[in-house]
């Protein structure tokens, strides 16, 4: 059986290559294409915990929803909407190079695994919203202001 993280990228994989809608976990087909697949993974890294916190990211879905996340180092997150500024909190963890994250909005919880990209500091993300496959993601990645 593949490990949790093996079926994030291929669900990835098939949202960045074929521009197919994001296959849940149980419904992910047989992969035929490896090659294809090992190009794809040169681009993805692991982050590292130095990068992640105490700095400014902006979080967007596929269908226009803006966010930006402020990951603090002891493991809490504050997220805003861009533009109304509405909070809300959460928590964030590096587990085996993925930032795993999850945001409390009113009743539903939403979790997301994010995967670093090699070549910029634009980032792919799976959202899952109340255990349910939610959102393809995109989270870019700040850098904070040095005086």
């Amino acid at each position: 059986m593949f490990e949790k993280k093996t079926l994030q990228l291929l669900q990835l994989f098939y949202r960045e290559t074929e521009r197919v809608r994001l296959f849940g976990l149980a419904d992910l087909p047989p992969l035929a294409q490896q090659q294809q697949m090992n190009l794809w993974l040169e681009t993805k890294r692991n982050f590292e915990l130095s990068e992640i916190s105490e700095q400014y990211w902006i979080k967007t879905c596929s269908a226009g929803y803006i966010t930006e996340l402020r990951l603090h180092a002891d493991g809490t997150l504050d997220e805003y909407t861009l533009f109304n500024r509405l909070h809300t909190t959460g928590y964030w963890e590096l587990v085996d190079g993925v930032i795993e994250i999850e945001i409390y909005k009113e009743e539903n919880t939403y979790r997301c695994a994010v995967f670093a990209n090699r070549y910029s500091y634009i980032h792919s993300a799976i959202e899952y919203k109340n255990g349910e496959l939610h959102s393809y993601l995109k989270l870019a990645q700040t850098r904070p202001i040095k005086f």
